[in-house]
């Protein structure tokens, strides 16, 4: 499964700081509806993300009723991405 994902980048600052994107309503509900078959077990959905020129992978968290994608320094920093800033993120979920 291949979705396109847009949303603001913002920063939770817990002991160290991190990055996300929430999932918007429409992509987490496509999601929610296979995360059965892709799922670590305890909700933590494996992706491969892109944005820009950067690939990545990661793992969505699950938070609200929805999901999390987060961005890790050495995915922001070469397509200089800030806090704030609206990004495109293409998501690859495996074995769907």
């Amino acid at each position: 499964m291949e979705l396109e994902v847009r949303g603001e980048v913002f920063q939770w600052r817990g002991p160290a700081p991190y990055y996300y994107v929430a999932v918007p309503d429409a992509e987490a509900e496509q999601i929610a509806a296979v995360a059965s078959l892709v799922s670590y077990g305890w909700g933590v959905i494996p992706v491969h993300g892109r944005i820009g020129a950067t690939s990545f992978t990661t793992s969505l968290f699950p938070k609200d009723g929805g999901y999390l994608v987060p961005l890790k320094d050495a995915v922001r920093r070469p397509e200089g991405v800030q806090d704030g800033d609206d990004v495109v993120i293409l998501l690859t979920l495996d074995g769907v």
